[in-house]
């Protein structure tokens, strides 16, 4: 099989649950265990730091990844979903996995990863810790895909924990209070294995203090930690400063664990992870001017909040937003948050799981948002292009797939 036949198969095996949701979802390790043992755990042949969270979990990853890797260790990075190539998902210092590496991995496990059902997901990692294991990474960051708990990155032993935000998203599957999903999110929580929360929250910290105690963890909570007010990071978006806070005191975890960072290391990783990771869609400018246009992966309440405060601050005459969202987002909640005063640009993006653009413009204007329907994507950014002056403002987002489809 070629690369795009490979990638193609992996699809079609089990349903992704990026592109058509809950028919995807399995709450269940075996099978990512049976793959572990079928590649000689793979897992356990590499240090990796393990991150979960709402929001920030991604951002959050690719900054440690760029530290580790300012530090001169060969490190490996795993995210989902991707934006445009499936290899995003799977890195060295930067680089994506080759094309070549996913093809012998699933033309040598084909016939195993048929008969035991494996997922997309559950393939992808185990794609993931073969390769890390294969390159002979000094150390992994390994970003939880959904969850925690039930997660199939949720086989490592890391060397610390990273939880980032906790707002509601994948409620159906998640819980629907706070202290439900951070029961899902301290999931990653290990015996003996430190874990840093990144934001503190009266209804989630009882549910990690209870969790670490349970399993005699450190925990550090980040607010509660000085750290240098200088730090500053090349990721744009004024959230990324509550990101920082725990990216610093991971980094502060690992050098009381005889990692070895300078100051001036971790200073650089922070303002090099486009240049280090290849990260892309948060707060990603498309255009500096004429008109300005911004695309952000946004797209729970709790991550909209912050990108609309960032978006209070721009300079400009009139705002177009072009919008895509998928089917099970909770539209009541989120749409409430969006500006009325914006010309908007409603379509579906491009997957299974995308909502019907009519649909979206008719939830859309109970809550006061005008704009068109487009047949697609492109159709709907072209046409912003053509209608917004050099004055004004295009920002497009709702969804991973609608930024992918942009970028």
């Amino acid at each position: 099989m070629t690369y795009q036949e490979t990638v193609d198969w992996m699809f079609q095996q089990l349903p992704m649950y990026q592109r058509v949701g809950s028919s995807a979802f399995k709450k269940d390790l075996s099978n990512t265990l049976k793959l572990a043992a079928h590649l000689n755990h793979p897992e356990k042949d590499f240090k990796s730091v393990h991150v979960a969270g709402t929001n920030g979990k991604g951002s959050s990853s690719h900054m440690i990844a760029s530290v580790l890797q300012e530090a001169g260790y060969k490190v490996g990075l795993y995210t989902s979903p991707h934006l445009k190539d499936y290899r995003e998902r799977i890195r060295i210092n930067g680089k994506y996995i080759s094309e070549e590496a996913v093809i012998d991995f699933v033309k040598n496990n084909k016939s195993f990863l048929e008969a035991e059902r494996l997922s997309f997901f559950e393939m992808s990692v185990g794609m993931a810790f073969w390769y890390f294991a294969e390159e002979k990474v000094d150390i992994a960051v390994i970003e939880v895909g959904m969850g925690g708990r039930l997660d199939s990155t949720n086989i490592i032993t890391p060397e610390v924990s990273l939880i980032t935000n906790i707002g509601k998203d994948h409620t159906q599957f998640l819980g629907t209070t706070l202290p439900e999903i951070a029961g899902e999110k301290a999931g990653i929580i290990k015996e003996n294995i430190p874990v840093v929360i990144s934001e503190k929250h009266p209804e989630t910290e009882p549910v990690f203090r209870k969790t670490a105690k349970e399993r005699n963890a450190v925990i550090i909570f980040a607010e509660e930690r000085k750290a240098d007010s200088d730090l500053q990071t090349d990721l744009l978006g004024s959230y990324q400063q509550k990101n920082i806070k725990g990216v610093y005191a991971v980094i502060q975890q690992l050098i009381q664990q005889g990692w070895k960072f300078s100051e001036e290391q971790i200073y650089s990783g922070l303002k090099q992870v486009v240049k280090n990771t290849n990260l892309r869609g948060r707060w990603d400018i498309l255009q500096e001017q004429r008109p300005k246009v911004i695309c952000d992966t946004a797209h729970n309440s709790d991550g909209l909040q912050y990108v609309f405060k960032q978006l209070s601050q721009e300079s400009f005459k009139q705002l177009h937003f072009v919008l895509g969202v998928v089917s099970d987002k909770d539209l009541d909640e989120i749409l409430p948050m969006f500006p009325n005063n914006a010309i908007y640009y409603f379509c579906k993006p491009d997957v299974p799981r995308g909502l019907e653009a009519e649909k979206l413009m008719q939830k859309s204007m109970e809550f006061g948002l005008k704009g068109e329907v487009f047949r697609s994507v492109s159709d709907a950014y072209r046409t912003a292009l053509e209608k917004a002056a050099k004055e004004d403002l295009i920002f497009c987002g709702g969804s991973n797939f609608t930024v992918a489809e942009i970028i």
